[in-house]
């Protein structure tokens, strides 16, 4: 028999997916069983799965001690050593600089992401056990795409999971980026439009007009600096979907620098031979927390957590083309 004692950084789930963690070997039909039969109690009284864990809550499995081997295991996948730009970190979440360049959640089981990066951290720091991974796996609760760079909030613990889901799902934590896009933009706006996603070519395109499979998006750019016929924009994302940012604005005529897929070639080429450009110049800069957090995340109520603009962004607006195709920037793994 072992027993299970809920802690803070795992309450907050139900037993039914805690159990799926933690057995993840074994059929979810026999763990139902288990419970139906008693062989899984919960503070030693029969249970269904549905209950919500508190702390100090204890599961009984009452199954040998080879069958709980046989039916859990912890798989950490070895990773290259990377190290992370953790802007903040606490307990329960952290925010980390992703840098152009690196997924942030795989896509194929081979690939290395910034959750296995973010995993061999804390497990190298000892800041989580193996053991405590078959109850809660940290993970990051937003993405980026491969090339955009900036800010990826990611929880430690079930409550941070969990609490930094629900504001990024109902938008109240605010998110803002900076791009350079081609032109010239003098005034700040706020545009609509209509996005089709091809789920096989994973492209979108922007509509003026309602139609099957079109959802509606808003876009709201300000210009910061105008320098070279670039301009340098804050961008807050009022409806969040796939390529929203790059697509939006290429459909306006003002296409991010170094976007391969909605860019302008000729563009693009041009910043590559001129300051070393390799990817969109797309940065996830600032994140506002809401001014009301709950347990245990109070002290992050209304924080602004900012990600450093890269340097590629100024040497580009600065136009100081010879030091961007030379500086050591450049040879730097994962950035643009």
């Amino acid at each position: 028999m072992r027993e299970i004692i809920i802690t803070e950084s795992e309450a907050g789930g139900r037993l039914d997916k805690m159990l799926s963690k933690y057995l993840n070997e074994a059929p979810k039909s026999f763990l139902y069983k288990m419970m139906r039969k008693k062989n899984i109690t919960l503070n030693r009284k029969k249970c269904d799965g549905s209950e919500k864990l508190k702390a100090q809550d204890t599961i009984q499995i009452f199954f040998a001690e080879e069958t709980i081997e046989k039916f859990s295991s912890v798989k950490v996948q070895a990773v290259s050593k990377k190290k992370l730009d953790i802007l903040y970190e606490d307990a329960d979440v952290l925010f980390i600089n992703k840098p152009a360049g690196m997924l942030s959640q795989k896509a194929k089981d081979t690939d290395e992401s910034l959750v296995e990066y973010l995993i061999d951290y804390l497990l190298s720091e000892g800041k989580i056990t193996k053991e405590q991974l078959k109850l809660c796996r940290p993970s990051v609760c937003n993405r980026l795409d491969r090339n955009t760079s900036g800010l990826i909030a990611a929880g430690k613990t079930l409550p941070g999971l969990q609490i930094l889901s629900e504001i990024l799902k109902d938008r109240s934590m605010h998110k803002y980026y900076q791009c350079i896009v081609l032109g010239e933009i003098r005034e700040k706006q706020s545009i609509c439009g209509y996005l089709y996603k091809d789920e096989k070519t994973n492209k979108v395109t922007i509509y003026q007009e309602p139609g099957e499979g079109r959802l509606l998006i808003q876009t709201e750019y300000e210009p910061l600096q105008i320098s070279g016929g670039y301009t340098l924009l804050k961008v807050t994302l009022l409806t969040g979907r796939t390529h929203q940012i790059r697509a939006h604005l290429a459909s306006i005529g003002h296409p991010i620098l170094g976007d391969t897929k909605y860019g302008n070639p000729a563009a693009n080429k041009t910043a590559k031979e001129t300051f070393g450009v390799s990817c969109q110049l797309l940065h996830s800069w600032k994140m506002v927390l809401p001014p009301a957090l709950p347990q245990p995340l109070t002290h992050l109520s209304g924080k602004e957590i900012t990600a450093p603009i890269p340097e590629r962004f100024k040497l580009v607006m600065a136009g100081t083309a010879e030091k961007a195709k030379n500086d050591t920037y450049n040879k730097k793994p994962y950035t643009c």
